[in-house]
């Protein structure tokens, strides 16, 4: 008797067809809708968007790729970062690099150095300022740096098997230590003011109205690829071995697959993911310096996908949207009240609301389907 051959389930699509909607929709607010509101309306026209709001917008965008990266290694691997920061704040470096070389002799000092290299007496450029006037090489560096940091500090980490919270603290650690490394004049990264004063990107005015929508529809774009990326990486083999890894990581070895290169992987994937984010706030904001790298950014990236909800890929991008558009408003209306209210709100969340916006969503749309 011929049995015919096993069938295995044909592969889930990557969206429904809702999904794919909703993603073009995302692609038509960013390209179209957002540069028509605020290039072409007039100030005075109700539906206007201001000059303030393509800021703020871009600018959490930045921090939701870093919540979207935090997903996948805390959603879906199960490894806590409260490191994260520190790769934002390399490739916001790198970049700010590159901007403060654009300035030529524009700066105070009408200099070919940058003038705080001026103010301590510097003659030439540090060996690591090499590359900077290279735009390239700076798209080069902006993942290859961090990329690199993360992959030497994960593969001793996780290869000594350290997790949970050692883990956790160690990241926290190796930021601390990075920021008090930048606070440093002689390193060669502006001490405590960092890098500010940019003029010009790839030749052209930074700070016009032309320039910072592309930026942000640059952002945009960057967020709606990675998010698309993630969740192809999460419904891949790679993925399903990451969630088991995250559930249970000795079931996965007794199986016969090695954790270190899928963990050490999905870590630096993450880290870099932080860094692209970080290259693109830098051009938005107009500043980096070290306190980006401080140890209370790192968590409230953290915050940021718990409050969304973990394992969702979405969840994150909504939580940076809550969490900052809420400290952009309080931070104006009450500043002495937002770390308390950053504080209860994670507290509440992780007594009532485990899950996060998504999982609250989620027990909604249960209980309506269960309504007689």
């Amino acid at each position: 008797m011929i049995t015919s051959p096993l069938q295995l389930p044909a592969p889930a699509p990557l969206f429904t067809r809702a999904g794919w909607s909703a993603c073009a929709m995302a692609l038509l607010a960013v390209c179209a809708l957002a540069p028509v509101l605020n290039l072409w309306l007039p100030a005075g026209s109700l539906l206007h968007l201001s000059d303030y709001t393509v800021a703020l917008l871009g600018k959490i965008m930045c921090y939701a790729i870093c919540a979207l990266a935090m997903d996948l290694i805390w959603g879906y691997t199960g490894i806590l970062s409260l490191g994260h920061g520190l790769f934002f704040a390399l490739g916001g470096y790198v970049m700010g690099m590159y901007l403060m070389r654009q300035i030529g002799r524009d700066g105070n000092y009408q200099s070919a150095l940058p003038d705080f290299m001026v103010f301590l007496d510097w003659k030439a450029l540090p060996w690591h300022w090499a590359l900077s006037d290279s735009f390239a090489a700076t798209l080069v560096l902006i993942v290859a740096v961090p990329g690199l940091v993360a992959w030497v500090f994960g593969y001793f980490a996780f290869r000594s098997r350290i997790k949970g919270v050692y883990f956790s603290i160690i990241t926290q650690a190796m930021t601390y230590a990075a920021m008090l490394l930048f606070f440093r004049n002689e390193t060669g990264f502006g001490g405590n003011n960092g890098f500010t004063d940019f003029k010009r990107i790839l030749g052209q005015p930074i700070a016009t109205q032309n320039m910072r929508m592309l930026l942000f529809v640059l952002t945009g774009l960057t967020l709606l690829g990675f998010f698309v990326l993630a969740r192809a990486l999460v419904r891949s083999k790679f993925g399903l071995v990451l969630q088991a890894v995250r559930d249970a990581e000795s079931r996965v070895m007794f199986s016969g697959y090695a954790p270190l290169p899928y963990k050490l992987t999905i870590w630096t994937i993450s880290a870099m993911m932080c860094a692209v984010a970080g290259a693109l706030y830098v051009p938005q904001v107009g500043i980096i310096n070290p306190g980006e790298m401080s140890p209370a950014n790192s968590i409230e990236i953290a915050i940021w996908a718990a409050v969304g909800g973990r394992a969702t890929l979405i969840g994150p991008i909504i939580g940076a949207f809550i969490v900052n558009g809420a400290k952009s408003w309080l931070t104006v209306a009450a500043p002495e009240f937002w770390l308390y209210f950053l504080g209860a709100l994670f507290i509440a969340v992780t007594l009532f609301l485990p899950g996060g916006v998504m999982g609250l969503v989620r027990q909604c749309k249960n209980r309506l389907g269960a309504w007689p």
